[in-house]
């Protein structure tokens, strides 16, 4: 999934919505750009778009999606803050390949692909950082498909909400990520909304998630793993 792994967080006692997930990076100013606001599901981007700039996530969240001919769109990703979408137009691609949509309200830094690609020339900071960055979103997706094909629904579910907090791997504090929709969360998992609900009640139960706004994900949801 690529960048699926990450999510819209607020650590409870030390968010910080500037803050980049690029090491190298000490806040999105780095990148340059400009900032533009967005309201929840407005379309950020459409898929077949020219492709001329890339984002940053710096407040907010972001899904992509994509369909082809006589198929339904499918979630590929929730991004959140920290998070960089669009750089597809980095590799020479001229158009779209997702449709990007704001999940909430949104703050967005715009690069243009021709600034992004002088700083890479010329920072190696940056541009391993990007690279990095780019390495380890290929292996979130490829963890994400073989997730898909070798794994139950309850446990798909239970590592998207992990990594929408960024807690698949790490310890943490609590972490809250949008309220999303069952129907995407099921699109995500590739399951039916009914199941999802189920999951989540059963969660919810546990202790594992939480409602309070957003939706709270206690890192003791690795439990249901085992």
């Amino acid at each position: 999934m690529g960048n699926g792994a990450a999510g819209v967080q607020r650590h409870k006692n030390h968010g910080n919505p500037g803050a980049s997930l690029l090491p190298g990076f000490v806040t999105g100013a780095s990148l340059g750009g400009t900032i533009s606001s967005y309201r929840r599901k407005e379309n950020i981007y459409k898929q077949g778009a020219p492709a001329y700039t890339l984002f940053y996530i710096q407040e907010g969240g972001v899904r992509l999606s994509t369909r082809t001919k006589n198929t339904a769109s499918a979630v590929t990703a929730i991004l959140g803050v920290g998070d960089i979408f669009g750089e597809l137009c980095l590799a020479g691609y001229p158009l779209r390949m997702t449709t990007a949509v704001a999940l909430t309200a949104s703050s967005i830094r715009t690069v243009k692909k021709a600034k992004m690609l002088q700083m890479l020339r010329k920072d190696n900071k940056t541009s391993n950082s990007m690279v990095s960055y780019l390495l380890s979103s290929v292996k979130d997706y490829q963890d994400h498909v073989a997730d898909l094909l070798t794994s139950s629904a309850e446990k798909r579910l239970a590592r998207v909400l992990l990594r929408l907090a960024h807690l698949e791997r790490k310890n943490g504090a609590t972490v809250e990520i949008p309220h999303l929709s069952h129907q995407v969360l099921a699109e995500m998992v590739g399951t039916t909304r009914p199941r999802i609900n189920l999951f989540m009640n059963r969660f919810r139960k546990k202790g594992y998630i939480d409602y309070d706004g957003g939706l709270e994900v206690n890192p003791s949801l690795r439990k249901a793993l085992r």
